[in-house]
């Protein structure tokens, strides 16, 4: 009797790990009359609240490649958010697209936070968040806004940046922030260049922010994105050691601000 109550067990627990899986629900909130649409993220093996984790999109806005980070998220536990800053059916279809798209929300930073904070409000209402133990993080332009929702004086555990801008109007507002810091950088990142990280580090220094702050060698902008190809030498491409080491110091900062 034992020996097939035994049994029954393992068939119970082989059944509840073949329903385990990785969800994607798509959830249109908004901010100042404006719909935007988000993707939600998560591992549906347990229904326990954890952490929630933003995810802010590059210049061409929400796209595969948001979605694939939040979901490797969403396997190491967490409750995943791809935030939409452009609006609804806003995608642009190419750079030059892309870089106006952009512009318009670098140019109005309080419009940027705005978006930003009504998507950090989006994950903390999703039931299995834990809205005590929320982070951000972002690519490119969506690293200057995750950096911009902490110098906001959101209510963040952590900001990770990834090959992001790092420029603000209003460097005086880093008194504001939090959060702890992460900044994941191109050391040789021709659009991000030395000026503009020597003024990002005198910011966190005059208003006294914990932050870490790290250079990747030979890596130039989006280092994390195979989608930008294999040419340093055009000022956007892939670097595979970069990519690889980033994600986990962005995994062990992470863990070590929600536990």
């Amino acid at each position: 009797m034992r020996t097939l109550a035994f049994a029954a067990l393992l068939t119970m627990m082989a059944v509840g790990t073949a329903h385990a899986a990785i969800v994607t629900k798509t959830v249109v909130y908004q901010q100042g009359g404006t719909d935007l649409e988000g993707k939600v993220v998560y591992d549906n093996a347990s229904m326990a609240r954890r952490p929630g984790v933003l995810v802010f999109h590059q210049w061409m806005g929400p796209t595969d490649y948001e979605l694939r980070r939040a979901k490797m998220l969403a396997e190491l536990g967490y409750v995943a958010f791809v935030a939409d800053i452009f609006g609804k059916g806003v995608r642009p279809a190419t750079p030059k697209e892309a870089g106006e798209t952009a512009g318009k929300f670098r140019a109005d930073r309080p419009l940027l936070r705005a978006r930003a904070a009504a998507a950090l409000a989006a994950l903390k209402a999703e039931p299995l968040v834990d809205p005590k133990r929320v982070a951000a993080i972002g690519y490119c332009f969506g690293g200057g806004a995750a950096l911009e929702l902490a110098r906001s004086g959101a209510d963040l555990a952590g900001v990770v940046s990834f090959h992001g801008s790092l420029d603000t109007p209003n460097p005086a507002d880093a008194r504001s922030i939090k959060a702890r810091l992460l900044v994941l950088h191109g050391a040789d990142d021709p659009h991000v260049g030395p000026a503009a990280v020597a003024a990002f580090k005198k910011e966190m220094a005059d208003a006294k922010v914990a932050y870490e702050f790290i250079a990747y060698p030979g890596a130039v902008h989006g280092f994390t994105m195979k989608e930008a190809g294999d040419d340093p030498s055009k000022g956007m491409a892939y670097n595979a050691a970069a990519d690889a080491n980033s994600w986990q110091k962005m995994k062990d900062f992470l863990a070590e601000i929600f536990k």
